[in-house]
């Protein structure tokens, strides 16, 4: 008896896993990228990864990747996507938002699960500190990210910069964190607001940029790019493809397509890793709710 009910226990098992497996050959899952760095990188970064997810869950996963970062918001439902990889502030954005769960984020090369924004200068360029910013050009990245505006946003008004038009000459945003290096040591900007990851990933393969840039200020702890997913995929879906993410350091492959993402390893993400944006908010004044994250 004890046997027959083994192999019944064992043929619903194979089964279940049939079925998901047939379920995942019939799908198709499109999976948005936020303009951190110039847009063929990041998809040329990114690329990789979802062949590597094709290939071990045998779902059809392709990227599409959007040309701002408050657009990953807007145009999650309008495009389909059934999922994202969702920066600091638009991860907590689309929490709020989009019926999404956090799935996994990377672990940096440098053994660190979070990033942490940079104002950064030009060591020849005379600045030290927020005083000698007057009347200088400033470059933001995106209203939709922390790192690349909230937290410089907070750091200016703590040395009692309060109006921005009339403490810069001009400020700007430039769309993403390596244009923002860039515009820096181009001299088309006195003083940038970067991600440090994407700043160190450009010092990895090009030194001299550390040696021209002066690091003004560092943000709080904020969350690195997060896969989340629409609550209503199936389970055994969602569950497969974290399973193959969890574990693909564990193979000779895995670890070379982490290589290009710069990360160690993938670990489980949560709702309670964004914490560090809410509270980033809460020292502007703002509500996620009503925050307005769209470039005016």
């Amino acid at each position: 008896m004890k046997k027959v009910l083994a192999i019944a226990v064992l043929s619903c098992f194979v089964l279940l896993s049939l079925s998901t497996r047939t379920d995942a050959d019939d799908m198709e899952l499109l999976i948005g990228l936020i303009p951190e760095q110039n847009i063929f990188k990041q998809i040329e970064r990114y690329k990789p990864l979802a062949a590597y997810l094709s290939e071990r869950t045998g779902i059809r996963v392709r990227l599409t990747i959007l040309s701002r970062y408050g657009d990953i918001i807007d145009r999650f439902v309008q495009r389909g996507l059934d999922g994202a990889f969702f920066g600091d502030l638009t991860g907590a954005l689309a929490i709020e938002k989009l019926d999404i769960e956090p799935l996994v984020r990377p672990v940096n090369m440098n053994g660190s699960t979070y990033s942490y924004g940079y104002i950064i200068v030009r060591k020849d360029s005379g600045i030290r500190s927020v005083a000698d910013m007057k009347g200088k050009v400033l470059a933001f990245v995106d209203r939709a990210t922390v790192t690349g505006y909230l937290f410089p946003l907070s750091y200016f008004r703590s040395h009692g910069v309060a109006n921005l038009e009339g403490y810069f000459s001009e400020y700007y945003f430039t769309g993403s964190h390596d244009s923002s290096v860039y515009a820096v040591l181009d001299g088309r900007a006195d003083i940038g607001c970067i991600k440090n990851t994407i700043f160190n990933n450009l010092v990895s393969r090009d030194p001299t940029i550390k040696e021209e840039i002066r690091i003004i200020a560092k943000s709080p702890l904020m969350p690195e790019s997060t896969l989340c997913l629409r609550r209503d995929l199936p389970e055994g879906i969602k569950k497969m493809i974290k399973e193959v993410l969890l574990t693909m350091d564990r193979d000779r492959e895995g670890r070379r397509i982490l290589a290009k993402l710069h990360a160690q390893r993938f670990i489980e993400a949560s709702v309670e890793d964004f914490k560090p944006v809410y509270e980033m908010l809460k020292t502007l004044g703002e509500d996620i709710e009503t925050y307005q994250y769209r470039v005016r």
